[in-house]
């Protein structure tokens, strides 16, 4: 059920990795300025210098309880809620509010929904779909987002041999702009091919530091063995992700900033290794997220087997509004769909 297909590789660019149960993806281009917002702030207060300070609205422990209790669906196995996990610290998204994202890059319009459309009609279907979500689930609000590929695994090596190629800041900028104008927080992606975490993390601190951008990490792309991105899934072991997590931890007590959400991509036992070993942290909220495609039954089979035996904290879930369709019975899964999976997502990716 889960052989690899075919590559489709250009000469500077991956274009696809077209595995069962895989992200597609590709390469990019452009764009120009701005800031987003946070939605969880409450109240500010400007100082003598005339900086603003935010003030974030402190964790109702109780409400907290209450909420990863209804996301675990009465699981009865004590997978679900995960135990012993920190609250987080003033601000939190999560499990407060259902993230639903739009995946991709501006340079493509075949890595995502997020690239695919002119910003006015992407920005309208997202929102629509956030309607979706909370027509499902009438209970918890959406907080939108964009999900952004900031770090592309490409075809050819590139004059360092890594194998991937960084978004020109400029883009972000536009990213960022795009999540302003629709009160959407923003996620940068990475695929770092032949390089490696601790190399790419750093180079986006100047938007980490910001309050609306979060991060996500893709192992697929994660090339340990020294193999061409694409020619097999890639791995990340729980020490690379406690890695990214004190990061974005550090960036969160430094600039006074609402927890960070880390999405990790998953849809294979290999790809992340060593789940037990992964440190939660009150200033970072870890998203486990079932990034496979394909037909309802097969992406059902992917969390039950992948993410629901190995709880870390919260859930992802990611809907492909093309491969999903590739097979009988030729339909996406919809939000009333995943409201009765055992634990219910709290992160909804659309590519």
């Amino acid at each position: 059920m889960m052989n690899l297909k075919a590559l489709l590789l250009s000469s500077s660019i991956l274009l696809s990795s077209y595995v069962l149960l895989s992200s597609c993806t590709e390469n990019s281009k452009a764009g120009k300025a701005a800031n987003g917002t946070q939605t969880a702030t409450t109240t500010s207060t400007t100082t003598t210098d005339t900086t603003t300070k935010v003030v974030y609205q402190p964790v109702d422990k109780a409400k907290y309880d209450s909420l990863v209790k209804r996301l675990a669906n009465g699981d009865t196995t004590g997978h679900w809620p995960v135990k012993k996990q920190p609250y987080p610290t003033a601000g939190a998204i999560l499990p407060f509010k259902r993230v639903v994202a739009f995946y991709g890059n501006l340079f493509s319009k075949r890595m995502g929904i997020l690239g695919e459309l002119p910003p006015k009609e992407m920005l309208a279907k997202l929102k629509a779909e956030a309607k979706n979500w909370e027509k499902a689930d009438p209970k918890t609000p959406v907080q939108t987002a964009l999900h952004y590929i900031a770090v592309v695994a490409q075809g050819d090596g590139g004059a360092d041999g890594k194998y991937r190629y960084r978004m020109p800041f400029k883009q972000i900028d536009t990213v960022l702009s795009l999540a302003k104008r629709s009160n959407s927080i923003v996620f940068l992606d990475i695929q770092v091919a032949l390089s490696n975490i601790k190399t790419e993390l750093p180079l986006l601190e100047k938007y980490l530091s910001m309050p609306q951008v979060h991060f996500g990490m893709d192992p697929e792309f994660s090339m340990k063995d020294g193999s061409k991105p694409g020619k097999r899934i890639g791995t990340y072991d729980a020490a690379d992700i406690n890695y990214a997590s004190e990061y974005l931890a550090g960036l969160v007590k430094k600039y006074n900033l609402p927890p960070k959400i880390l999405v990790v991509h998953r849809f294979t036992r290999k790809m992340v290794t060593g789940t037990k070993d992964i440190k939660l942290r009150p200033e970072v909220q870890v998203v486990m997220d079932m990034d496979g495609w394909g037909e309802p039954d097969l992406k059902l089979g992917t969390y039950r087997n992948f993410i629901f035996p190995e709880p870390v904290q919260f859930t992802g879930f990611k809907l492909f509004y093309k491969n999903d369709l590739k097979k009988e019975p030729h339909r996406m899964l919809t939000p009333q769909d995943l409201m009765k999976y055992k634990p219910q997502p709290i992160y909804i990716q659309y590519q």
